[in-house]
């Protein structure tokens, strides 16, 4: 007697639909977890470069104060240095320059002691008071763009341009820095020359802060 075994038919249709439904699934949980990560960076960038902006709008409010008050002191410096002697410590002036420097200079030199010379001046013996502004300029929300990799989410064009600002922000706090040095030891013409360099740099750095908030613009 023979039996016989029944092979059952391979549903091919059931595999195929089975494996396009894994197909599929895969596909959307890759698609929905890029959509999740690219909403992510959008959200980190729009974040960040509201950070900087605000960052950027701060510093140049600084930037703007400490840069008229040491343009003051640079003016004080021009107009004293016609009267100064060997040093700043002494000035040789009319009583009537000399008034008439302290009305444009309140407190810049201040007169310890005097003694009158033949011609009508006198030699006033004081000290040069310099009250330097440093302005404290950030980049703390830069940094941490950087460190979070959400820069990489930004073109070209607009990382050039805020690298190329913080880097000049940068050789402005170093150029306050040789200027606080300097103001440690005399007030002299190498003070003069550190402040008319720091005053070249300010203004270069705050044409470029009003540029890149400009653009920020197009960074979004």
């Amino acid at each position: 007697m023979r039996l016989f075994r029944r092979i059952r038919q391979v549903n091919w249709k059931y595999i195929v639909g089975e494996v396009l439904l894994i197909f599929v699934g895969i596909n959307l949980a890759i698609w929905f977890n890029n959509w999740n990560t690219a909403k992510s960076i959008r959200h980190n960038k729009a974040l960040a470069l509201t950070q900087i902006e605000e960052e950027i709008s701060n510093n140049l409010n600084e930037l703007g104060t400490a840069r008229e008050n040491n343009d003051l002191i640079l003016a004080a410096f021009h107009a004293y240095e016609a009267y100064y002697a060997s040093t700043s410590s002494e000035l040789v002036a009319t009583p009537a320059e000399r008034q008439q420097l302290e009305g444009r200079f309140p407190d810049f030199f201040r007169v310890a002691d005097s003694s009158a010379l033949e011609d009508g001046r006198f030699q006033y013996q004081g000290e040069t008071f310099i009250n330097f502004e440093i302005a404290e300029l950030t980049e703390i929300a830069w940094m941490t763009t950087q460190s979070m990799n959400i820069a990489g989410a930004f073109d070209y064009p607009c990382l050039y341009e805020l690298e190329s600002m913080y880097s000049l922000q940068r050789r402005v706090r170093q150029q306050i820095d040789l200027v606080t040095d300097v103001i440690q030891g005399r007030a002299d013409r190498s003070l003069i020359n550190a402040l008319s360099v720091l005053g070249q740099l300010d203004e270069q750095l705050e044409n470029n802060y009003h540029s890149t908030l400009e653009s920020l613009a197009n960074c979004r």
